[in-house]
């Protein structure tokens, strides 16, 4: 049997999380959203991703405040107006499609906000031209030809965590099933934990302690007030000499478990340009399967994971628990599908779509679906 096709449960403290299947949609930022506010292209797309084969969807990046998110036109959750778009879209979309678990990634963007949307450069956008001031751990940018970010004082400090609790309360009230803290990607957790990011000299900088007592607060205040799986995104390396290590990673890892974690989704880079990466197949595989190796926690698997046979092998060799792929299920929105047909698995779809199968494909809906086939 596929182990890419078999349930996989997270003990939560609101009660077991099952997943039909292995696949997990990583979370891909959309850059359609108004405000803040979901758009009709979020309710579009997560119908379409809900409807892919895929066990768990976790929707893209989502700002716990306007000033942590990575473009104007990012995804938040930080007020009542939020919500209501949020929670509008997103029940509409799950009306329309099977029981897929849904995870939120909540994210504060740190020196990479207030950047312009990747199809018009990506490059910071000054307060004078609609941007507003990025916030970091130590005033160091990310891109020597961009201004300084605003260094956070311990006040400034306190509100985010505040924040991201907040924002997870909100999450709770609207039924979401779990929630990824995104501590990856240069963004502002990720910005804590290197040294690369950040130099600071009091109690949130310098020693590795001292560095992850940000992350370690947020996931502590969040777990507080979430009673759905909880876990967070890491990056394994920063790809820099001197920078965060996968030792590092790990070390987390085991501290956030022991915080009430169920997840770990290990990703890696993004803090520095200096930073290189051998691309290629599988290139990340080996950085979750170190940190299952020495925690044992649930373990996400991300990053060029394209074909169905090289999911199933990450999942046969022990590296991770859980493969996730991002830019795949944009190419091809039934990936989920294509993966249940080469593997002889089966997956939810909703009922319009049961007559559309070819030949070599019957049986991936389960035998429900053949009602009506005549």
């Amino acid at each position: 049997m596929s182990l890419l096709f078999t349930p996989f449960t997270f003990d939560a403290p609101r009660g077991p999380l099952t997943l039909p299947n292995r696949i997990v949609i990583a979370p891909m930022c959309q850059y359609s959203a108004q405000d803040g506010l979901a758009t009709d292209w979020h309710l579009t797309h997560w119908t379409q991703l809900l409807n892919s084969g895929a066990g768990l969807l976790t929707l893209e990046a989502t700002a716990v405040s306007p000033e942590g998110r990575i473009t104007p036109a990012c995804l938040g959750l930080w007020d009542d107006a939020t919500q209501a778009a949020l929670h509008d879209k997103l029940d509409r979309a799950r009306h329309n499609a099977p029981p897929v678990p849904v995870c939120m990634q909540i994210s504060h963007a740190g020196r990479k906000a207030s950047s312009e949307v990747p199809w018009r450069g990506g490059m910071l956008i000054a307060p004078q031209d609609g941007g507003w001031l990025p916030l970091g751990p130590s005033a160091l940018p990310h891109l020597p030809q961009e201004p300084a970010p605003a260094e956070l004082t311990l006040e400034g400090i306190a509100k985010i965590q505040a924040d991201f609790i907040a924002t997870a309360r909100r999450a709770q009230a609207m039924g979401i099933d779990a929630i990824e803290l995104h501590g990856a990607h240069g963004y502002l957790l990720h910005e804590f934990l290197s040294p690369i990011s950040n130099q600071r000299r009091d109690a949130y900088g310098g020693s590795f302690e001292n560095r992850i007592r940000f992350v370690m607060e947020i996931f502590e205040g969040v777990r507080e007030v979430f009673d759905g799986a909880l876990g967070i995104r890491l990056s394994g390396t920063d790809w820099v000499d001197g920078g965060w290590t996968i030792e590092e990673t790990a070390e987390l890892s085991e501290q956030v478990k022991a915080a009430g974690a169920q997840f770990v989704h290990v990703s890696s880079g993004g803090v520095s340009p200096l930073q290189k990466i051998a691309i290629g197949p599988e290139y990340q595989v080996h950085l979750a399967r170190a940190v299952k190796a020495r925690t044992g926690l649930p373990t996400m698997a991300v990053g060029l994971i394209t074909e169905p046979a090289k999911a199933e092998g990450v999942l046969q060799r022990g590296d991770a628990d859980l493969v996730a792929l991002a830019r795949a299920f944009l190419y091809n929105p039934r990936w989920g599908w294509h993966a249940a047909a080469a593997l002889q698995g089966q997956v939810q779809a909703s009922s319009p779509y049961w007559r559309c199968l070819p030949k070599e494909a019957a049986g991936i809906f389960g035998p429900e679906a053949r009602i009506g086939m005549r």
